[in-house]
């Protein structure tokens, strides 16, 4: 076909598209008109009416709010005789960006969908809805339904079932919204000036009353039920065990109540009020929307005031108490125990880590380990300068290639996870004939030290498995004392490390020792977020074997080197192994003395718990 036919038959096609929509003439069509569109104004047709209404304050004040509202859209509706009134839903004391707690409306909308309303009236756009999801959202369901519903705003004279109604009602609710943010902001600026001047919130707490200055005064006769509960912790009953006692013994609650739960007693014993202090903003509210409290992880400032005002608890037997409820999540028991750290020896300043007590923080291993080093850390801070022998090559400016970027092959790795660990069996090589260790951590050095365990050793853990095939790893269980090693090498809580360790014989006895900051991560594919991985400093590795099931990731600054410089690893390495000092590996450890010292013991816990019952007039079997 040739051009000119191409566009003879373009030119044919194009003419009969444009006869076909010259159309017909109207006079072959019979048009059938539609309903016409419904006038608020003039309608007479049959309505069930709802009224809507809603205060955000429970304040009595407000109550005359609510009053005007109510009685005014009686009046709103009586006035139109083809109007009847189905109900008038309020809600009291709730904010219209969150329909959270908002029953009536709720119960409006269910109304609604069950036949039961036409027309919805109510104030306001920031009456009926504060966030613009829920205004438009709802308001085209109501559109939607069959017969369709309106909701007539009187204030912006706005009646939703109008064709041009959406723009309007989506710009004003826009609105709405921004101002509540713009209040929420005004709010949180107030309260932290506020906690900035130490002026703080004084919620009703039992034991104290507010004085006319509004500072807390102890109520002595609330204070014994508090006393009680904080000595019968420390004494070893459990949080279940406290309620019950004190709703035999009556004992009210500062609302009035006779009935205790376990979690209004471990409310109370998480309260630092008690033992004089103030912790402000320990939750916060990060979106005005939904008012969801969050607790605060750092993520806003915190205030805290000691001495802010008369204890009833002492601040040792609070901070004991504390530490017992860490403790008690892992379904461990046992009163307050004491931290070792070895006293002498190579491994002096490292702390023994107890393996079923979760209570000691990262603070607490650093007292312990500073409290035997008279200021002088075993590890040197400055490297120790290492030079070439005469005669030989001399490595300055060369650097040791890091083991973890070689083969793994014949390498002492443990891999931790917030919950367990597992050493590899090179690692049990390496310390042969030993079922059970102990694990040492240098905090100030962030250093992981394993030795074999003294017979019956209160911190043992069993790392290996011995059967007729020979010797294998075991998992150990940690999720009491791991968390902690994590906070105290500022690791991510929700990934895998991985160390590769050395050992370091002494005569007859030899350790293992792993740095912290040489851990690499171990990645399941399955669950590798390369920005997730990369938010925390670490490049996964690139894959070259597919059917690996998990990833390596290391730290980016190791990108940029192949290891440390050939003598600062020397220097290191002989800062912590000695051949010829067999008496230098010590395992004597002396106890850590801290404010704990001063928590009352079980006998003096038991005296006071005596004395309580016997002012409240209890028999002793209470």
């Amino acid at each position: 076909m040739t051009e000119n036919d191409k566009s003879r038959n373009t030119d044919l096609t194009k003419q009969k598209i444009r006869e076909r929509y010259k159309g017909v003439s109207e006079d072959v069509l019979d048009v059938i008109p539609a309903t016409p569109h419904e006038d608020f104004y003039k309608s007479e047709a049959h309505k069930r009416v709802a009224v809507y209404a809603r205060v955000s304050t429970d304040d009595p004040n407000q109550t005359s709010s609510y009053e005007l509202q109510k009685n005014h859209y009686e009046d709103f509706v009586n006035r139109r005789a083809n109007w009847e009134l189905v109900d008038i839903y309020a809600d009291e004391g709730i904010s219209g960006t969150s329909l959270q707690h908002r029953d009536n409306f709720l119960r409006m909308i269910e109304d609604c969908r069950a036949g039961k309303i036409d027309l919805i009236v109510t104030k306001s756009v920031s009456r009926f809805a504060r966030n613009i999801i829920d205004c438009i959202g709802y308001v085209r369901q109501l559109k939607a339904e069959n017969p369709p519903i309106g909701v007539f705003f009187e204030t912006e004279n706005i009646f939703t079932l109008d064709e041009n109604s959406e723009m309007s009602l989506s710009f004003i609710a826009t609105l709405a919204q921004e101002e509540s943010h713009t209040k929420s902001e005004i709010m949180n600026s107030s309260i932290e000036m506020r906690f900035k001047r130490g002026i703080f919130l004084t919620p009703k707490l039992l034991g104290y009353d507010l004085d006319e200055n509004g500072m807390l005064v102890i109520n002595e006769e609330e204070a014994k039920t508090v006393r009680l509960i904080f000595f019968s912790y420390l004494y070893g009953y459990t949080s279940q065990q406290i309620a019950n006692a004190l709703t035999d013994l009556e004992r009210l609650t500062k609302r009035g109540n006779d009935t205790w739960s376990s979690g209004s007693v471990l409310q109370i014993l998480q309260n630092e009020r008690y033992c004089g202090d103030v912790l402000a903003r320990k939750t916060f509210t990060p979106n005005y929307l939904n008012h969801k409290p969050k607790k605060n992880n750092h993520e806003r400032n915190q205030y805290r005031q000691k001495g802010h005002h008369e204890a009833i608890i002492s601040r040792e037997d609070f901070f004991a108490v504390q530490k017992l409820i860490r403790n008690a999540r892992y379904r461990n028991k046992g009163y307050f125990p004491e931290m070792q750290v070895v006293k002498s020896g190579y491994l002096k300043g490292y702390v023994v880590v107890h393996p079923k007590w979760a209570g000691f923080s990262v603070q607490d291993y650093y007292l312990a380990s500073s409290s035997v080093l008279d200021g002088v850390a075993q590890i040197p801070s400055q490297k120790q300068e290492v030079h070439a022998e005469k005669g030989a090559i001399d490595l300055r400016g060369y650097e040791l290639v890091r083991s973890q970027f070689l083969s793994a092959s014949g390498h002492i790795t443990v891999s931790i996870s917030p919950t367990k660990l597992l050493f590899n069996k090179t690692a049990l090589m390496k310390i042969p004939d030993t079922k059970k260790i102990e694990l040492l951590v240098y905090p100030e050095k962030k250093t992981i030290a394993v030795r074999k365990a003294l017979p019956n050793s209160r911190f043992s853990l069993e790392w290996s498995r011995h059967t007729e095939k020979g010797i294998s790893p075991k998992i150990i269980s940690g999720s009491a004392f791991i968390p902690t090693l994590y906070s105290l090498f500022s690791w991510n809580q929700s990934v895998q490390y991985k160390i590769t360790g050395t050992v370091h014989k002494f005569a007859e006895e030899s350790i293992l020792v792993f740095h912290a900051d040489e851990a690499t991560l171990s990645i399941d594919k399955l669950d590798c977020d390369q920005e997730e991985i990369e938010e925390i400093g670490f490049e996964v590795e690139k894959q070259t074997n597919k059917r690996r099931r998990r990833y390596t990731a290391y730290p980016k600054e190791w990108a940029d080197s192949f290891g440390d410089k050939y003598y600062d690893t020397q220097s290191k390495e002989q800062s912590l192994t000695s051949e010829n000092k067999p008496e230098e590996l010590e395992y004597e450890h002396t106890t850590y003395s801290s404010d704990e010292g001063n928590v009352t013991s079980p006998n003096q816990a038991a005296n006071a718990i005596k004395d309580i019952l016997e002012d409240l007039g209890a028999n002793d079997e209470q």
